[in-house]
């Protein structure tokens, strides 16, 4: 054992001791959609005198985190996204009913004094009132103006908690003011329930001015109130007690609000109060349910993919490369272990999307041994006599810059993923981005010491037909057999690729897109009902109670999946009882809802979002190859795109975030393919500079087809155990994977290298330079050697 190999031994087994441990010890981080929950996104709102920035976002988080805490909910997380929105989510809160009440309410709390039974309607206010002047301004105090001023001169007209008119006069003081407000029981004084109020330094005088100025009214009028106002709208009106003298008025610690309340309305009002005013308006332009038992589901089929999957890719890999091949299986176990505890300790959140990216990673692990070993075939075909562990060290040196390449544009789809995407799809990308580091990590450390210390062992090197690298597979030598002339007419292949784009073209002019709600905007609920529910009677009997928009279809094992316009949550809690009525006791099983506004916005992203991957791609691969060979990857990505959109198309499967997620990942797929193929090309071109170039692709092509169907197996028996285990929430998913992993597969050879072709006959860039050898007094012999065509045996007559 070399000392090199002997220290990657010492590093894999430290780093899988480390992962052991952290996967041991710690657990993952679940996302609501795993572990059920209610996420709601809310937008910040501009007003007449303030602006929605990163600031008065930051201070409009803190009071709704005040008013999430009260209501009890166990672990909820807020953060602002971006510079104007809040997240807010809610674990295991199934009906957000409430919570979207509490939460969206733009909450402009004043009080006011009252001025008597009103002459007119309630709610209308003197000519030339702003009705956003009070709210907005005491909700925002400049650095200039004390909590609870008010720049109100207006008063309003507004009906009590009994639905009697009253006019009040101008805000005294708002909702900033306020430094608690506590719910509590008198069960000595026989009051009952209250809620006790105390104001800052300031506001506090406010108030008492206030209450000492309705004091100086008889008891009983309405004069003698202070009205308390939420959104416009009177939420409490109590008189101020007899015992309170004139112009004295209430201290601020001394302020009792008491009633007949129930314990519920007094939390509520002590709630409401305490929240104050939100610096600025919010609007729920987001809201998704999902609940327990999805989340549960989901977890145990992507398991099952997981393991099923693995158990092919380590199967197939084992019987096509044999002892390497069982070894690489044992570095992908590895893998999964490294991975799995990067995720965790860096505390990543898993999504549905991101659990779906751990488990396709797994497939695609085995692409750099799969080039590794094809490499080493290469080596020992062309010089037998040379030792196995030799042949082995240069096919890891040969496919580095493949390795390297082909992992960088996932890196670029997964980076594009992580910043361009929108909510669980950005935990797509961060699993992607892991996944593709530690299988590098597992191939080129883990998998390369395995392999070394067997090389070196004398078994091995004896009976060569265990190994499963010193002879040739079956596939390259019946291709080297047959070698057939791909490209001697390469218009052919693009005149079928340009066929296959014509048809998916016309599937979405014909069919259309079917845009999920994600990008349309709208909302989607999908029911679980203890009776069966066809179609037809679902959709008559939620017309029938005023639904006559909705659009009924099945999913899952027997559920319905509901899609309206705007409804907000009373109407979708009006909707669920009405389906009730036909099949029995009706479960929520997920639920999404997306504005208008945000709906345009990820669909606007989304073709940002491919529009920048298409220009990374290719200025990557412009700067690692030739311009036409990045021209030609392009194309046949943007290919592979068209097609993937137009199948879905043709089979009416929606559009939404997870398909987009899908859709990258194709993107670098397909690039990866390419990059493999051209990889190949150019090192066979620089060797054989006169030869033809149809002739060197060629021969790239036969070599790299092995590499291409292996990897391309292992991925495709993870996503077609994702496909069949994964139910509604992966099919689609794994569908678009699998459509796109053979489109790529075809692209790769059958247009991006015709398309090559092509470009190379009007180009007047020279043929690239031969690869210079490394080390010094390398003999003359030795330079010819590394020059020679693989296929070349060296024979001379």
């Amino acid at each position: 054992m070399t000392r090199a190999t002997a220290v990657r031994a010492v590093l894999a087994v430290a780093v899988l001791l480390v992962s052991v441990y952290i996967s041991l010890t710690m657990s993952p981080r679940l996302g609501l959609d795993l572990q059920g929950g209610t996420r709601i996104v809310l937008q910040a709102r501009d007003t007449a005198t303030v602006e929605a920035d990163r600031e008065t976002t930051d201070r409009t988080l803190e009071v709704l985190r005040q008013r999430i805490d009260s209501l009890g909910v166990s672990e909820p997380t807020l953060t602002r996204s971006g510079e104007d929105r809040i997240i807010v989510e809610l674990p295991d809160v199934q009906d957000p009913r409430q919570a979207a009440e509490v939460i969206g309410r733009t909450a402009q709390l004043t009080f006011h004094a009252v001025e008597g039974p009103a002459v007119e309607e309630p709610g209308e206010k003197p000519p030339g009132s702003d009705p956003t002047a009070d709210p907005s301004s005491t909700a925002d105090p400049s650095p200039t103006t004390e909590p609870g001023s008010t720049a109100d001169p207006d008063g309003l007209t507004l009906s009590d908690e009994q639905g009697r008119a009253l006019d009040l006069g101008p805000a005294r003081l708002s909702g900033a003011g306020v430094e608690d407000a506590t719910a509590g029981f008198d069960a000595q004084g026989g009051a009952g329930w209250s809620v006790s109020l105390e104001f800052r330094k300031d506001a506090g005088q406010d108030w008492k001015r206030l209450t000492g100025e309705a004091a100086c009214h008889p008891a009983g009028d309405d004069r003698r109130r202070v009205a308390i106002v939420l959104d416009e709208k009177v939420i409490s009106s109590p008189q101020v007690d007899p015992s309170v003298g004139c112009k004295v008025g209430l201290p601020s610690g001394a302020t009792q609000i008491t009633g007949s309340f129930s314990a519920d309305e007094a939390r509520d009002l002590a709630l409401l109060i305490k929240g104050g005013a939100l610096p600025v308006p919010v609007e729920i332009v987001e809201q998704r349910t999902v609940g327990p038992t999805l989340g549960a589901a989901a977890i145990d089929a992507s398991a099952r993919a997981a393991l099923i999957g693995a158990a092919a890719t380590a199967l197939f890999i084992t019987i096509v490369y044999r002892l390497f091949g069982a070894l690489a299986a044992v570095a992908l176990g590895a893998y999964g272990v490294i991975s799995y505890a990067a995720l965790v300790a860096l505390g990543v959140t898993l999504t549905l999307p991101g659990l779906a990216g751990f488990v396709l990673a797994i497939g695609m692990a085995v692409d750099a041994n799969v080039l590794v070993f094809e490499r080493a075939r290469e080596e020992c075909a062309e010089r037998p006599k040379r030792s196995l562990r030799s042949a082995l060290t240069t096919g890891f040196t040969k496919a580095w810059s493949a390795v390297a390449d082909s992992n960088a544009t996932t890196l670029i789809a997964a980076g594009l993923l992580f910043f361009l995407g929108s909510g669980p799809v950005k935990g797509f990308g961060v699993t992607l981005a892991i996944g593709v580091i530690a299988s590098m990590f597992s191939a080129l450390v883990i998998a390369r010491a395995l392999t070394e210390i067997a090389a070196s062992t004398r078994f091995v090197s004896d009976y060569r037909s265990v190994n499963g690298i010193a002879r040739p597979g079956a596939v390259r030598t019946w291709l080297v057999r047959k070698d057939p002339q791909l490209f001697r007419k390469p218009v052919r292949w693009l005149v079928v690729s340009v066929a296959l784009v014509a048809v998916a073209v016309a599937g979405i002019v014909v069919r259309g897109v079917d845009l999920g709600v994600e990008f349309t905007g709208g909302r989607l609920v999908e029911y679980s009902t203890s009776r069966p529910v066809d179609v037809e009677t679902a959709r008559d009997t939620l017309a029938a109670a005023g639904f006559g928009d909705a659009e009924v279809t099945t999913a899952g094992d027997g559920d319905l999946s509901v899609r309206t316009g705007k409804l907000d949550n009373d109407g979708e809690h009006a909707l669920r009882t009405a389906l009730a009525e036909e099949g029995g006791e009706t479960t929520k099983v997920r639920d999404e809802l997306i504005g208008p506004s945000l709906g345009d916005e990820l669909r606007r992203n989304a073709l940002i979002a491919l529009g920048v991957a298409v220009a990374v791609q290719l200025a990557y691969l412009a700067v690692r190859f030739r311009w036409t060979f990045a021209v030609a990857s392009v194309g046949a990505m943007v290919h592979d795109v068209i097609l993937v959109v137009g199948a879905f198309a043709w089979l009416g499967r929606p559009v939404d975030g997870i398909f987009l997620a899908a859709l990258l990942t194709v993107i670098g797929y397909s690039v990866n393919d390419s990059v493999v193929v051209f990889d190949r090309v150019r090192e066979l071109w620089g060797a054989n500079r006169r030869t033809p170039l149809d002739t060197i692709a060629r021969r790239a092509v036969l070599q790299t087809v092995p590499r291409t169907v292996n990897t391309g197996m292992g991925a495709l028996f993870i996503l077609a155990a994702l496909a069949v285990l994964g139910g509604d929430s992966l099919a689609d998913f794994a569908l678009a994977l699998l459509i796109g992993i053979c489109v790529g597969t075809w692209s790769s050879v059958f247009t991006a290298v015709p398309g090559a072709i092509l470009l190379e006959r009007n180009a007047k860039t020279p043929p690239p330079a031969p690869g210079k050898r490394k080390g010094k007094g390398s003999a003359r012999g030795h330079q010819g050697a590394s020059r020679r065509d693989p296929l070349d045996n060296g024979a001379r007559v």
